[in-house]
């Protein structure tokens, strides 16, 4: 029966495993720290392997900084962490498919790797701008008590995880490079082929964030880079007051990404809105179309710049009814006037029995009288959907309002309706989107709204580190110790709202979410890797799970090790007094009781899962760990056993 590893994935190995496949004659070998022999690359045969000329010397066109192999190391070292379940903070626990982490992204995208492997189809992040006064992840970084007495960030209680990144740091760039890299290395994994990432940046990184996504995800998979104009600027600057920022959209594989892009015009409803307004204000046809003529010379509603025609549907453009080489020759009589109408060299776009209908059902836009020739009228709610623009206006302040009058506070979050366009992009409404930078919680509170709206269902899976709130800030005032309690609240508000204004529509609306909290192994100190036992260690290691561990945080362990989502169905039953826990009906079930008896044994492998997994101490001896092995054998041969 075998042991669980109880570690994350070890990337270096698997990429020297597929390397090695490749060109068997660049493996090596080298000692590990333990003096014992371990597979390694030949990095110089490999480079000639994949060069057509000989090489020699060093130059090369390449985008480096100080720390970046740190970087590629750190993405690739294992961790011994694991992801606790919290039932008590978490909202609709047994049935959710939404989760939220709180961690270090870096080792929680670490521990996701099995679990969501080609599993996501959408990342949304907005990290650190590092405009000098932001704090940012310094992996691997710890203190002196000397320098943690300094004020210089915050920190976490193992390894000081967060520090002020101010310009007179002498690797200002270099730090926030290293700590973007890794990230995205371990992110791109989790994308399914066609899946897509979306990066909020500003001038700050903005052309070393581009350099970094090429090498990751290489440069033919760049799908945009949009231009994000806000209403709010940025007055910061001695010269220009800034109003726009980025967002980078990349491919994991641009070729597979579907091509039907079609999203809802940005600010479409507030333009539609306004024309209503206008219309029943009681003015004129001429005058509201003077209005809207003067409305759309303003940034936030340049696309609508033909719409500025309105009728009881609606604002409309209208368009030419002709078309080149039509032979549709009619006559077409004004309604008022009842005189034939002007018409051009080129005959009409629709036959005669078509015109009609749309004379009947009021399509056709005729002039003050029959001198100005007929068109068509295309309204704007019928064409509200086109391609994304690459350059999008969004009202910044929509967020914070919203935040203010729950007294939520948090600074700058992102806008409601900026990440549902976002999400709204891809041509698909069922899949998972992750924000390793979760901070307020806005990519889950539109992913929940986007949902309520179009009937869609997309998961979300937030991770944020609990950085602390300041102590000075109203925050903190409310109650809030740190920004994941802010998040968590948020989510909890905005889908109970969500629910009651849409009770008729959103009955079946996930709006709940498992809270799930990075935390060190669930075995104790004196744990052991799976290579690492031997004969003579047997008898320390009466039991090697930390007692404050719950059959929870155990099955959770069990889920990352292999590979099973984090958010599928889940239930308990007690059997002779022992409680077996079955995950998504069978694909795990798991008893971590002691002593259990074979009628328990038997009863679960009747069940015939794809995977059992039990303690040490759920044995009482050996020959009874090997009679468990023994009645799968006979009533699951296809189960796999292992335990902890």
């Amino acid at each position: 029966m075998d042991k669980m590893r109880m570690e994350s994935v070890d990337m270096t190995t698997q990429n020297i495993e597929k390397i090695g496949a490749l060109f068997p004659n660049c493996i090596t070998e080298t000692k590990d720290e333990s003096g014992r022999p371990k597979k390694a690359i030949n990095f110089e045969l490999l480079k000639q392997m994949l060069s057509e000329d000989l090489i020699d010397g060093d130059e090369a066109y390449e985008f480096t900084w100080v720390g970046k192999k740190s970087a590629i190391v750190e993405a690739n070292k294992p961790i011994r962490k694991t992801l606790r379940p919290c039932k008590e903070e978490s909202v609709n626990w047994d049935t959710t498919e939404n989760l939220y982490i709180e961690g270090d992204n870096l080792e929680v995208l670490k521990l996701l790797q099995e679990s969501y492997l080609g599993k996501v189809k959408m990342i949304y992040i907005d990290p650190p701008y590092n405009t000098g006064n932001d704090f940012i992840y310094r992996d691997n970084f710890a203190l002196s008590s000397e320098e943690y007495v300094e004020d210089i960030g915050q920190y976490d209680d193992e390894g000081n995880r967060l520090f002020r990144n101010t310009d007179s740091n002498g690797r200002f760039h270099s730090d926030w490079c290293s700590m973007i890299y890794s990230r995205l290395m371990l992110a791109r994994n989790l994308l399914t082929d066609d899946g897509v990432i979306f990066i909020s940046v500003d001038d700050s990184e903005l052309d070393n964030m581009i350099k970094i996504c090429n090498e990751i995800f290489g440069n033919s998979n760049t799908i945009a880079n949009f231009v994000i104009v806000s209403n709010s600027a940025k007055n910061n600057s001695k010269f220009v007051s800034v109003t726009h920022e980025y967002l980078l959209c990349i491919a994991k594989n641009k070729k597979l990404v579907p091509v039907e892009w079609r999203v809802k015009r940005s600010n479409s409803d507030t333009f539609i809105k306004l024309a209503k307004k206008l219309m029943e204000s009681g003015m004129s046809d001429e005058e509201i179309h003077s209005e809207l003529l003067a409305l759309v010379k303003y940034p936030k509603y340049y696309e609508f710049d033909h719409y500025t025609y309105v009728d009881s549907r609606g604002p409309f453009r209208a368009s030419d009814l002709t078309a080149p080489g039509s032979k549709n020759k009619y006559d077409i009589v004004h309604p008022k006037t009842k005189k034939i109408c002007k018409t051009g060299a080129r005959g009409w776009a629709y036959s005669e029995i078509e015109m009609k209908k749309l004379i009947d059902n009021d399509y056709i836009f005729f002039g003050a009288d029959e001198t100005v020739m007929p068109q068509l009228k295309n309204y704007l709610f019928e064409n509200e959907m086109a391609l994304p623009k690459s350059v999008l206006f969004f009202d910044s302040q929509a967020s914070t309002k919203w935040m203010k009058a729950e007294k939520l506070g948090f600074d700058f979050p992102k806008a409601i309706d900026y990440i549902k366009y976002i999400l709204s992009m891809y041509p698909e409404d069922n899949f998972t989107i992750v924000d390793f930078f979760s901070g307020s919680g806005t990519t889950a509170h539109a992913a929940m709204q986007l949902n309520a709206e179009d009937g869609g269902n997309r998961k979300f899976i937030m991770v944020q580190l609990p950085e602390p709130c300041d102590e000075k800030g109203e925050a903190f005032k409310a109650g809030y110790k740190n920004i994941c309690e802010i998040g968590k609240e948020r989510i909890r508000r905005a889908g109970k709202k969500i629910k009651e204004e849409n009770p008729l529509t959103t009955q079946n609306l996930d709006i709940g979410f498992r809270v799930l909290k990075l935390a060190d192994s669930n075995m104790n100190d004196v744990y052991y890797g799976v290579n690492e036992y031997n004969q003579d260690m047997l008898s320390m290691l009466e039991s090697n799970i930390k007692p404050d561990r719950t059959d929870l945080d155990l099955l959770f362990g069990c889920l990352l090790e292999w590979g099973l989502p984090l958010s599928l169905p889940y239930s308990a039953e007690t059997i002779e007094g022992c409680t077996v826990h079955n995950y998504n009906d069978g694909d795990l079930i798991a008893c971590f009781d002691e002593n259990v008896p074979d009628n328990v044994i038997k009863a679960i492998a009747k069940k015939q899962p794809l995977r059992a997994v039990f303690r040490d101490s759920s044995f009482a001896n050996s020959p009874s760990k090997i009679n468990v092995g023994e009645i799968f054998k006979m009533l699951a041969p296809d189960t796999r056993v292992k335990v902890i």
